[in-house]
C-alpha cells in the first residue's frame, strides 16, 4: 500500500463505520521512569537516534502529561479514567497488596479486541495480580510476556518485598524460569519481534502494548551500552544513559521488523513515559522542577510523540502544544480502531486525534493531576469553606496550575554532565508549612514564579474546582499486605494467591 492510499484509507476509517480498508496496527510503547531531559531531541547528551528519528518524523507532544508514579499512569492509560475514579489515587500497588485496576470497566485492550484486534502485552504490568481475574490475559490481552510487580533485577527477574522474595516472570499465565540471565530489554524486544513475524493474518490488526522495564532502577545494562558514556563521571547517570540507549536500539529493531514484515506503513506508534525521571537513579528532568513522585512538572510533564505513515503530511515533523493527558489514549485509539466506547464507565480522556493529526485545538481544558486523601497533610488550610489546602493535590486549568499540600521534591537539578555547582540545586522554596502554589505554566513552564498571593480570585476558583472533583472520587483502595502473597508458597514465583 502506498503512503497516499494508506492515508486515504486511514481517513476513511476515522469517520466511516463500515469500511473495507484495514484498521491500523497500533504499537504503544511505554518507557519507565524516563526523564524529560533524557531524549535526544530535548538536547540531551544521551543518544537516542531511533526515538529522535521517529519523533521528528511524527508529532512531538510538548504539552503532554502523565502521572508522577507507575501504577497511576498505567491504570489511566488502560482505563481512560482518573485515578480518583478507580480508587488508585495513593501510591503504587505493592507486590503483597490484594489490589488491582478495578474490574468494573473494560480496558483499552478489551475494546480493541472487541474491534477485531489481536492484542499482546509485553513487559511490565503493575496493575495488580492477586487474583487470576487481574492478570493481563484476563484484561483483554490475547498474550502476555513479562513481569507483574513494579521492579526487579533485569537479568535474574528476581525481586524482594520485605522478607518475601521470588522470581517474577510470566509467559501468558504460567511462571517462567527459563529466562534467568537474559536482559529484559532484549527479551521484550525479541518477543515483540516474534509476535510481528508470527502474525499470519494480514487482515487482522495488531495491538502491541510494550511497557519496557527500562529505565527504572535497579541500574543495570550490558557493558557495551554503558561504555558509550565514558565521559559521564557520575556512575548512576552513566549506567542510566546506557539503559536508555539500549531501549532506543530495541525500539529501532522492532520498527525495522515491522517494516520487513510489511506492517509499518499501516501502523500508528505512540511513545510515552510513565512519569518523570528519578534523579537519584540517574534520570533527569531539567529544566523542569521536581522529579518522579512529585506533582511538579518534572514528575509528570512527560516525553511523548506519535509516529505513523498515516499522519497528515502537514503535521509530520511538527510539535503539538495541545493539552493532552495519558487518559486520552483510550478514546483516541479505540475510535481510530473503528471501535466503540460502549460499556465503559464515564471516561476522563478525550479523543485527541484532530489535535495530533490536524493541529486542531485540544478539546481538553483541564487535567486533574490527583487528589490523594492518604498522603500526610501539610500546613494549615489557607481558605475556609473550600478545598482543604492541606491535602496533596494538583489541577491544571488552561494555562494555570494549582498545587496544594506537599507536592514532593521541588528542586531544579541539571544533569550531572553539565557540571553545575552543587549549590545550584539548593533553591529555597519557602517555609515547610507552605501548602499552596499557583503558576502560569504557559509563561512559566519551570514553575519559578508562584502567583498564589497575587491571584486570590483565581486561586479560589481553582480550589472550588478541586472540591467538585473531590466529590466525584471513589474511596481510596490501599490495603495492607497479605502474607499469603509469599512466593515461597507458589514454587518461588510471584503470582495470584487468592
Amino acid at each position: 500500500m502506498t503512503r497516499r492510499k494508506a492515508l486515504t484509507c486511514f481517513i476513511l476509517l476515522s469517520y466511516i463505520t463500515h469500511v473495507t480498508c484495514k484498521q491500523p496496527h497500533i504499537l504503544l510503547v511505554v518507557a519507565d521512569d524516563y526523564g524529560f531531559h533524557d531524549i535526544g531531541y530535548h538536547a540531551s547528551e544521551i543518544r537516542t537516534p531511533n526515538l529522535d528519528k521517529l519523533a521528528h518524523g511524527g508529532v512531538r507532544l510538548e504539552n503532554y502529561y502523565v502521572q508522577p508514579i507507575c501504577t497511576p499512569t498505567r491504570s489511566q492509560l488502560l482505563s481512560g479514567r482518573y485515578q480518583i475514579h478507580t480508587g488508585l489515587q495513593h501510591g503504587i500497588i505493592w507486590p503483597t497488596q490484594p489490589n488491582g485496576l478495578p474490574l468494573d470497566s473494560p480496558t483499552i485492550a478489551d475494546k480493541l479486541k472487541e474491534a477485531g484486534y489481536s492484542t499482546h502485552a509485553v513487559g511490565k504490568w503493575h496493575l495488580g495480580f492477586y487474583k487470576d481475574e487481574y492478570l493481563p490475559t484476563s484484561r483483554g490481552f490475547d498474550s502476555y510476556f513479562g513481569y507483574l510487580t513494579g521492579s526487579e533485577n533485569y537479568y535474574s527477574h528476581y525481586r524482594c518485598n520485605g522478607k518475601m522474595c521470588g522470581t517474577d516472570f510470566r509467559d501468558n499465565t504460567k511462571p517462567a524460569g527459563a529466562y534467568n540471565g537474559s536482559y529484559s530489554t532484549h527479551l521484550f524486544a525479541n518477543r515483540v519481534i516474534d509476535i510481528i513475524n508470527n502474525h499470519e493474518d494480514d487482515n487482522k490488526p495488531l495491538f502491541i502494548y510494550l511497557p519496557f522495564q527500562a529505565v527504572h532502577s535497579p541500574l543495570q545494562v550490558p557493558k557495551q551500552y554503558e561504555d558509550q558514556y565514558w565521559f559521564i563521571n557520575q556512575r548512576a547517570r552513566r549506567t542510566y544513559a546506557g539503559m536508555v540507549t539500549c531501549m532506543d536500539e530495541a525500539v529501532g529493531n522492532i520498527t525495522r521488523a515491522m517494516q520487513k514484515r510489511g506492517l509499518w506503513d499501516n501502523t500508528l506508534m505512540v511513545f510515552t513515559t510513565d512519569n518523570g525521571g528519578q534523579v537519584i537513579e540517574g534520570g533527569n528532568n531539567y529544566p523542569l522542577r521536581g522529579w518522579k513522585g512529585s506533582l511538579w512538572e518534572g514528575g509528570m510533564h512527560g516525553v511523548g510523540f506519535v509516529h505513523s505513515q498515516l499522519l497528515n503530511d502537514k503535521v509530520i515533523g511538527s510539535v503539538s502544544r495541545g493539552l493532552i493527558h495519558v487518559t486520552d489514549w483510550f478514546p483516541t485509539l479505540v475510535k481510530l480502531a473503528n471501535g466503540n466506547l460502549n460499556g465503559t464507565k464515564p471516561l476522563d480522556g478525550y479523543d485527541q486525534w484532530n489535535t495530533i493529526n490536524k493541529a486542531a485545538d485540544s478539546p481538553r481544558r483541564e487535567i486533574l493531576h490527583n487528589i490523594d486523601p492518604l498522603f500526610k497533610p501539610a500546613g494549615r488550610p489557607v481558605y475556609n469553606g473550600t478545598f482543604d489546602t492541606r491535602i496533596r493535590a494538583a489541577l491544571r486549568v488552561g494555562d494555570w496550575k494549582i498545587l496544594t499540600g506537599d507536592p514532593g521534591n521541588s528542586s531544579w537539578i541539571p544533569p550531572p554532565e553539565d557540571n553545575m555547582p552543587p549549590e545550584f540545586n539548593q533553591i529555597s522554596v519557602g517555609p515547610n508549612t507552605k501548602n499552596l502554589w499557583l503558576f502560569n505554566i504557559a509563561k512559566d513552564p519551570n514553575e519559578r514564579v508562584d502567583l498564589s498571593d497575587q491571584e486570590p480570585t483565581r486561586v479560589r476558583a481553582m480550589l472550588k474546582r478541586l472540591k467538585i472533583y473531590q466529590k466525584t472520587a471513589v474511596p481510596c483502595r490501599y490495603p495492607n499486605g497479605d502474607p499469603k502473597a509469599d512466593p515461597s508458597l507458589r514454587g518461588g514465583f510471584w503470582g495470584p494467591w487468592e
